[in-house]
């Protein structure tokens, strides 16, 4: 009942707003999904099906209100080589079969595994992606000529000054809408969203895949499929981290990993590609006051009726209003505080969030990116870690007493640390006493590494006792020393 309420509550807001916010990210999807999908190499229709049908079933599926989902060059670049050996059909098997693997994550309440990627990683991917939204624009904005850079530049101001004037209508919309009665009206030579590529000409039907449904047509997919659902999900929980963190509010991860399945399902249905969170728009449609439901099911509707039925409207859209959005999107994405923080923050921080950078802008791929720098955040952890592991020394020569008193954690890292901390021949006619009050075992390499000290010890001929092992390391020791050594200590 508490979570009937709050769902409600995601659709109460203000319409008026919610859908002017939604239109802003709707004309921000349209050039990218077209880009994405010559990536992918099918018709701009296939990812134009695909963003709608995803944004209209995740408004009520998905687990993030405000959140934008469409289409995306992730997705794009892991099926290219799919398309290209074995065409679209292929593609649509892939897709739902990865919405079905999707909803399992979910189900499986697998959106833990989030808590795993840090917030430099997080700094980073934003940064990357904000980086690879610009550099998508960079061929419409070199190869159109003076005329194409002034528009570009009126388009940038009106984006930029407008807000100053008013704020009721999103400024991007005066910019597409100004643009485009001037293009029309003094019959300039500029790129439309025509020449761009193939639109749709009708609504989407419901189709199943039609490939023959085979244990060989599973091998084929079956590994693209789950790159899709991972990568799909990786970039999804990412952006409603940032959504998160933008409008300090929580969002249920599991229920948007199933929400995001069933609508790639729905997607690859209806003769679209897979698709995921889309952080740049995302992050506008929050910018201009989208916060709910209202916000995802509106934009995933305009773009239907502007691909279908205002499709002679939209094709005279100068591209140049679109970049100029997506300019701003790219500006707005970007953590700029991040270039402060550079000098401020721990240099390992600093080096994973640069690496997840580095890496996520020369492959393009988003995933690899964050891969890269939740692996180095772990090694660095484990590195910092280690080196809070003390041990220090205190002779009783009148007892003939070496007590070792052990600080920090043990674990692999760290575990030949504690080993050599130890002075075996000083230890020798003495008795020695290892006391870890203030230590922690957490796995089997530390539990070897216990043993290993020990059987130093009685090699020399040193008596030892283990004192303080706190009960979390005793049931530890007790459950993986299988040779019994260290519980006879």
């Amino acid at each position: 009942m508490t979570r009937f309420i709050a769902y409600r509550r995601e659709w109460s807001a203000n319409p008026v707003r919610e859908m002017l916010a939604g239109a802003v990210a709707t004309f921000a999807l349209i050039p990218e999904v077209i880009a994405f999908s010559f990536v992918a190499g099918v018709d701009p229709q296939v990812g134009l099906f695909a963003s709608f049908v995803i944004g209209i079933v995740i408004a009520f599926t998905g687990g993030r209100p405000a959140m934008i989902s469409a289409a995306a060059g992730s997705v794009a670049l892991v099926v290219a080589p799919l398309v290209a050996a074995h065409g679209l059909s292929y593609l649509l098997a892939a897709g739902l079969l990865a919405g079905l693997f999707q909803i399992l994550f979910g189900v499986l309440r697998l959106g833990v595994l989030m808590r795993f990627v840090s917030k430099s990683v997080r700094t980073g991917f934003v940064n990357a992606l904000a980086i690879l939204i610009f550099a998508a624009q960079v061929p419409h904005i070199v190869h159109g000529g003076w005329l194409n850079y002034a528009m570009l530049a009126a388009g940038l101001a009106i984006i930029y000054l407008v807000p100053r004037l008013t704020t009721v209508v999103p400024s991007p919309l005066v910019c597409i809408l100004v643009l485009t009665v001037g293009a029309t009206v003094l019959k300039l030579p500029v790129m439309t969203v025509a020449d761009l590529g193939r639109l749709p000409d009708s609504l989407p039907v419901f189709a199943w895949p039609s490939v023959p449904l085979t244990l060989e047509t599973l091998s084929i997919i079956a590994g693209p499929a789950l790159a899709i659902a991972m990568v799909g999900l990786l970039e999804s929980m990412m952006t409603a981290s940032v959504v998160d963190d933008l409008t300090d509010t929580p969002s249920p991860k599991n229920m948007e990993c199933t929400g995001l399945g069933i609508a790639n399902v729905a997607a690859s249905l209806f003769g679209g590609i897979a698709g995921c969170g889309m952080i740049g728009q995302t992050v506008s449609n929050v910018k201009y006051g989208g916060s709910s439901r209202l916000s995802t099911l509106f934009a995933g509707v305009l773009l239907l009726v502007l691909m279908v039925v205002l499709k002679p409207w939209v094709s005279q859209v100068p591209v140049a209003a679109l970049v100029a959005i997506m300019i701003m999107v790219s500006i707005d994405t970007f953590d700029w505080s991040s270039l402060r923080s550079l000098i401020v923050h721990p240099k390992m921080s600093s080096a994973v969030m640069v690496a997840t950078v580095i890496v996520t802008v020369f492959t393009a791929n988003l995933a690899l990116g964050v891969a890269v720098g939740v692996l180095l955040s772990g090694v660095f952890f484990a590195f910092k870690v280690s080196a809070l592991l003390r041990v220090e020394a205190d002779t009783d020569e009148a007892r003939g007493r070496l007590t070792y008193r052990v600080s920090g954690q043990i674990f692999f890292a760290s575990a030949d640390l504690f080993i050599d901390a130890f002075d075996y021949q000083d230890a020798v006619g003495k008795h020695a006493v290892i006391d870890l009050t203030h230590a922690h075992f957490w796995d089997i390499t530390a539990v070897a590494a216990l043993d290993r000290v020990l059987q130093r010890f009685k090699a020399h001929g040193v008596p030892v006792d283990v004192l303080g092992l706190n009960k979390a390391s005793s049931t530890l020791i007790g459950s993986l020393d299988s040779s019994g050594r260290l519980r006879e200590v």
